[in-house]
């Protein structure tokens, strides 16, 4: 056969492949999803890139968030379904506290000093005399907008030994602006997710002055981010939730198993380029079916400090508000 009829055969076949995928759906569902462009979210950006939404019959409806927060509100506000992987577990708590029963967390998503994943770094200048948090006396630091972030960085602060009221500037940056924000001494440091650590690394202009400094203070793994759903989506359309949830977890099975191969989709994704792939950290990525007993004790001691701190009222057992195989029928 000659290179053109075989060039056509295989678009035929791949055609006919393609047309038999979506005749296997009776119809697509329309699905909305928030989320925030960081690395906790790679999971959803490899699903939609390897389109396992479609494959699953699934029509996305994808909506690229500037906070935390607005994840969280889209969810109670029912304007969205699901939060992917990245959305803010501990914002999403501060809600079940204000209106319980209305989140299931089916994942989690962060990074550990014990399982060589990277979540969070105090980021600053490579001249910065700032070390530790200790160092802040005087200082701004910047971190991701919303309740959660600000709740960490004062903890963080008051873990220290200083006042988070008294000694510490705390500012609310974008994640985009975190890296230009120090190296233009708007702030004196960032308490930042991931890429932002790699990307200050690899630009040259900054450094990461702690890696994982949350997880030596809080828990180990630390989990900031969490995939969640509506109950109300949940109780409504439980064969599309099953189908959702299942979609997450072979997407994060790719991540987990393949990194180096599926980071490539990242610039398309967050404020990492392509030349900075090389430095970029490994996200650590629980699907629903692997959570443990160790991840939900981690969970726990987040939300713990939530209401140490005075943000929402306690006690909350997160165990409580975790997606239940019996919830998918299963």
């Amino acid at each position: 056969m000659s290179k053109p009829v075989l060039f056509a055969a295989c678009v035929a076949a791949a055609a006919l492949a393609n047309s038999g995928a979506h005749a296997a759906c009776d119809k697509m569902d329309k699905v909305t999803a928030a989320w925030l462009p960081i690395m906790q979210t790679t999971a959803y950006y490899v699903a939609i890139e390897q389109k396992l939404f479609e494959k699953a019959c699934i029509e996305l409806d994808s909506n690229k968030m500037e906070s935390p927060n607005q994840i969280i509100d889209a969810l109670i506000a029912e304007r969205a379904d699901f939060g992917p992987p990245g959305a803010a577990a501990g914002i999403a708590m501060i809600a079940e506290s204000k209106f319980p029963g209305k989140l299931r967390v089916f994942g989690l998503q962060g990074g550990g000093v014990a399982v060589g994943r990277i979540n969070d770094g105090l980021i600053v200048k490579p001249d910065s005399p700032i070390k530790a948090f200790a160092d802040l006396r005087g200082k701004t630091l910047g971190h991701v907008p919303g309740i959660q972030w600000r709740t960490i960085s004062r903890h963080m602060v008051r873990s220290a030994g200083l006042d988070p009221d008294k000694d510490v500037k705390l500012v609310d940056l974008a994640v985009a602006m975190q890296v230009p924000a120090v190296v233009g001494g708007t702030v004196d440091a960032t308490l930042s997710l991931e890429p932002v650590g790699s990307i200050a690394v690899a630009s040259g202009k900054a450094i990461r002055a702690m890696t994982n400094p949350v997880a030596a203070v809080i828990a180990d793994p630390f989990y900031s981010g969490a995939s969640v759903m509506t109950t109300r989506f949940l109780k409504e359309r439980p064969d599309v939730a099953k189908r959702v949830v299942a979609v997450i977890d072979e997407a994060t099975d790719l991540v987990n198993a393949d990194f180096a191969k599926y980071k490539a989709v990242l610039p398309t994704y967050t404020p990492m380029k392509a030349d900075q792939l090389e430095l970029v950290a490994q996200p650590y990525l629980r699907g629903f079916k692997d959570l443990n007993d160790n991840d939900i004790k981690s969970y726990q001691a987040l939300v713990d400090i939530f209401i140490k701190e005075g943000v929402m009222a306690g006690p909350l057992n997160v165990r409580d508000k975790l997606l239940t195989k019996i919830d998918l029928g299963n």
